[in-house]
């Protein structure tokens, strides 16, 4: 593995991998607490149709990705906030639709051979340094948000209505925790791909809320541990030649069920 580390996709990979695992990890730990798990898997196959949008009219796909899942955080976001009685049909339906335009673009550019499996499952070797800016720049708007609004942020996440007692604009900080859970999806895609990206959002997450008492502490170890998943992973994959974003997410998975059999003995004994 130490030889792989002159080639600059290797390298691009494992800064890419770090990054998106720092604002998993921080994102992450937001879903979770919000219970919005289903929302942002709504979100990253919905954010499909940005894919399919960008390759049909020649964007970049970032942008396009990009775009397109923030307009549906914006649209999910008003749904589940005045018609809650229906937010499991509204996300399925967006759900859907999302990847059905994202599809039909694909299928209508001309000449145009998109490996699919790249975007479902992840592309981490596929990595550019245009990507690696996009990244970090958003990783850096993450963290100063985050820590800008951190009590505003935590007050929603724990307890909407005494936030809103408090005068804190419970909608708007709602908003920007779907906003900017779309744009972690958006990069963790490149990683892992849509269908697993859920997956990267939530395992290193549950461990962290276990063994952290506050949610500060709980973005801190998710995501150590989530860019400890991800260089084992990419580090598996290498060895035995195998699709990284999958490797990542069977590692996280193991680690996941290693803790939960360490917790229970821990309990019994």
């Amino acid at each position: 593995m130490l030889e792989a580390l002159n080639y600059t996709f290797v390298q691009n990979a494992i800064i890419a991998g770090l990054l998106v695992s720092i604002a998993s990890g921080i994102i992450g730990s937001l879903i979770v607490v919000n219970r919005m798990v289903f929302l942002a898997g709504g979100i990253a196959h919905t954010s499909y149709g940005g894919i399919g949008i960008a390759i049909y009219f020649g964007l970049p796909i970032f942008f396009g990705a990009s775009a397109f899942a923030i307009g549906a955080a914006l649209l999910m976001a008003y749904l589940t906030l005045y018609q809650r009685d229906r937010i499991d049909t509204f996300i399925g339906l967006i759900w859907a639709c999302g990847m059905a335009i994202g599809i039909i673009l694909v299928d209508l550019t001309p000449g145009y051979n998109v490996d699919l499996m790249s975007y479902l499952f992840g592309s981490i070797l596929a990595v550019s340094s245009d990507d690696l800016i996009y990244m970090g720049i958003l990783l850096a708007v993450i963290i100063s948000t985050v820590t800008f609004f951190y009590r505003d942020i935590l007050a929603v996440s724990y307890d909407s209505e005494y936030a809103s007692l408090r005068g804190i604009n419970v909608k708007l900080f709602y908003t920007l925790i779907l906003v900017l859970s779309a744009l972690t999806v958006v990069i963790a895609i490149k990683v892992v791909g849509l269908i697993l990206v859920i997956a990267l959002l939530t395992i290193p997450i549950y461990i962290a809320e276990k063994v952290s008492n506050s949610l500060y502490g709980m973005m801190i170890i998710s995501g150590i541990l989530s860019s400890f998943f991800t260089l084992i992973g990419l580090y598996v994959s290498y060895t035995f030649d195998l699709t990284s974003g999958a490797t990542i997410i069977i590692v996280s998975a193991l680690s996941l069920f290693m803790f939960i059999i360490y917790k229970n003995l821990k309990v019994r004994f």
